[in-house]
């Protein structure tokens, strides 16, 4: 069975505890590491900067509650030009995440419609609660 690293776990400890409990059971049956979690306001500057984020209000930033409401998740090993194994990996979270009544956005579809080729920024590892 696979299970989280140290470094994957300490990372995944900054997010709200739903996307916790999620990926804690996603990694039950898929392997898979967690690439980031919370992240500073310097960090989201420079994701900005060079067009890794559109955003300075992200959801990576700390939150009211001290979480990040995000989390970027990839399935390992992993393959940053295989599109379809990020979209396959994402199914499998947002079922996870749908049976535990928890509500994500997936950066593969930002507005759920299950329609993925419409959105102009691929963002496939990143998953957000949705407000």
């Amino acid at each position: 069975m696979p299970s989280f690293s140290k470094k994957s776990k300490d990372k995944l400890s900054t997010c709200h505890p739903k996307l916790q409990k999620v990926f804690n059971e996603v990694i039950k049956t898929i392997d898979c590491t967690i690439i980031e979690g919370i992240r500073t306001k310097e960090t989201q500057e420079e994701y900005v900067r060079t067009g890794r984020s559109k955003t300075m209000n992200s959801y990576h930033l700390e939150q009211p509650d001290g979480f990040s409401h995000a989390v970027d998740v990839a399935p390992y090993p992993i393959d940053w030009s295989d599109k379809a194994r990020f979209a396959l990996f994402a199914g499998y979270v947002l079922r996870v995440a749908e049976e535990m009544n928890v509500d994500l956005t997936w950066g593969g579809d930002w507005d759920g419609d299950w329609k993925v080729k419409e959105h102009s920024f691929f963002d496939g590892p990143h998953f957000q609660l949705e407000k």
